[in-house]
This record gives C-alpha cells, sequence and structure tokens, in this order.
C-alpha cells in the first residue's frame, strides 16, 4: 500500500492540506476555513485541522488509510505552549502515525529557501518575517499577534480603515471614500454600527476590508493611499531589521521571497512594496515563483519518514 503523507497550512482565514505519496507527489490538495491558534483556543484550532486531514483523506478516497506522517505548520505557536498545547491536542485524534507541529512561517520558508538562506516575508490576516542567515542562524521578526503587532496585515488594515472612517465621521479627518465602502463591506448602513462590528470581529473578519481599502486607494482616494504607504513602510521594516541581524546589513545581497493572502503577485500592495524595496533595501533579490506553505509543510513530514526532500 502507498504510503502517504499530509502537510498543512494552518492561518487566520483559511487552512490548506496537501496529502503527497512517500516521494512528495501531490495526490490531493483541499482548503478549509481558518485554524490559527489564538489565546485559549486550541482546541477550537485542533478540531478545525482535524477536520480538514479528515477532508483531504476523503477527497482521494483514503479514508481507510492512517497517514503515516503528518506536519502541521499553523499560525500562533510561536511560544512553546501553544505548541505543546496543539500537538497533544491532534495526538490524541489519532490523526497519523506520527505527529510534528511548526510555526506557519517555518514550514513556508522550508517551501521558499529549503535549507539556504533567505528572508520571507508573510502578510495575510496577520504578518510576520523569518529568515536564515549564510551561517544557519534563525531568527524572525514581528508576528506578535492582533492586538500587538501583525503591523502590514490585512487584520492590521482593516482595523486602521475603521479608524480613518471614525475620525472622518467626527470631522477630525477630511471625508474618504472609504467610508461608503467599509460600511459596505461590513455589512451596515451607519458608521455608528460599525462600534458593535468592530466588537465582535474576528481578524479575519478585520481582514475582509484590507482589500477594501487597496480598491479605494487604487481609485485615487488620498487618506486610503495613505493607508497603504503605511502599510508598505512597515512591511519593509520587517525585512530591513532582519537583513540587518542576519546579513549584516541591508545592502548585503540576500533573497527575499514574499507571500501570504495580501501580497498575492500583482496585488496592489505586492507592487507598491516590491518598489520600495528597491531604495529600502537595495540587495534584496526578490524570488518571483509562488510560496506554498503546504508544500513546505509536506517536506517536514518526509523528513519525519526519513524521505529524501532534495
Amino acid at each position: 500500500m502507498t504510503q502517504i503523507v499530509i502537510g498543512i497550512d494552518g492561518g487566520g482565514s483559511k487552512t490548506q492540506a496537501i496529502v503527497a505519496d512517500e516521494h512528495g507527489a501531490t495526490i490531493s490538495e483541499i482548503v478549509g476555513p481558518g485554524s490559527a491558534v489564538r489565546p485559549g483556543k486550541v482546541a477550537d484550532s485542533a478540531r478545525v485541522i482535524a477536520e480538514v486531514v479528515r477532508d483531504a483523506l476523503a477527497s482521494c478516497d483514503m479514508t481507510h488509510v492512517t497517514p503515516r506522517a503528518l506536519c502541521v505548520g499553523v499560525a500562533g505557536v510561536g511560544r512553546d505552549a501553544e505548541r505543546q498545547d496543539l500537538w497533544q491536542a491532534l495526538v490524541a485524534m489519532d490523526l497519523a502515525e506520527e505527529l510534528v507541529i511548526h510555526s506557519d512561517f517555518a514550514v513556508a520558508l522550508d517551501d521558499a529557501f529549503g535549507d539556504g538562506p533567505g528572508i520571507l516575508l508573510i502578510s495575510g490576516t496577520g504578518s510576520v518575517a523569518f529568515g536564515r542567515g549564510p551561517t544557519g542562524t534563525t531568527a524572525r521578526c514581528g508576528g506578535w499577534g492582533p492586538m500587538c503587532g501583525d503591523e502590514g496585515s490585512g487584520a492590521w488594515i482593516g482595523r486602521r480603515a475603521l479608524s480613518v472612517v471614525t475620525a472622518a465621521a467626527d470631522g477630525r479627518e477630511p471625508e474618504t471614500a472609504l467610508t461608503g465602502a467599509v460600511l459596505t463591506a461590513a455589512q451596515v448602513n451607519e458608521t455608528q454600527d460599525l462600534i458593535a462590528w468592530a466588537a465582535n470581529a474576528t481578524p479575519g473578519q478585520l481582514a475582509t476590508l484590507a482589500p477594501v481599502v487597496l480598491s479605494v486607494a487604487e481609485s485615487g482616494d488620498l487618506r486610503a493611499n495613505a493607508l497603504v504607504s503605511l502599510a508598505v513602510e512597515e512591511l519593509t521594516l520587517h525585512i530591513r531589521a532582519l537583513a540587518r541581524q542576519l546579513f549584516g546589513d541591508e545592502r548585503a545581497a540576500l533573497p527575499v521571497a514574499l507571500t501570504g493572502g495580501m501580497l498575492q503577485r500583482g496585488s496592489t500592495l505586492r507592487k507598491r512594496l516590491e518598489h520600495r524595496l528597491k531604495s529600502a533595501v537595495p540587495g534584496a533579490q526578490l524570488r518571483t515563483d509562488a510560496v506554498v506553505p503546504a508544500r513546505g509543510a509536506v517536506r517536514a513530514a518526509l523528513r519525519i519518514v526519513g524521505a529524501d526532500v532534495g
């Protein structure tokens, strides 16, 4: 019988699973709900991940097969306590013969650079940069979560957009096209209705406002453009900080990869970030290949079973 492994990439908005054979060839690939670990919500993340694993096996008629290894790369496990709690919850569900938990950015870095040096910037619902230097030293920047950080992410942009809209309603800022666009996206009628909406909004729901901001910026709205520029600057600082820490300074030649829902190829945020990096991090050598974190998780799962991953 063919041995299989599963790689998981769990973010705030979605969870991607790839079922692969012992050689790393993809058998099936599905996307489910977000499974990022929130403080005190490990059980919820474990439940979503387990459901995605089962759905992935069902999608290729392998519900009768126990995966040889499962690698879960998920946001929110940067601390040992959360990682251990999630591992214990998933082990109890008996999803695979062997299980390993990594951060979402670790599996993404694996897919982007393998064992080589480079800096990976992720901006989706949240944001984080992770890098490996020429000597093998690793470091991270950002990723402090929706309450303390995640600058330049979808949730961060969404939250800042709410502040712009409410300030405009007060007359503290000029009128902006963001007002109507945000109200429509939040499906409310009045600016005051945003109070209750924001109070109950998850980071993923806040992130749904980010595409609205980018669209309004493209139409020429000055306040939306200022917000996008601020997001670009924040993301640039993530890369520059790691360039100095791992490569000496921002002028040294260093591979850079961009990924996450906010940095899809051709997006306004990505194009403006690429332009900004030319002056702020002149040594950056941008990779054009798409980064697929779930594919990096498959590589990690294959290592567990002793397969050659190249």
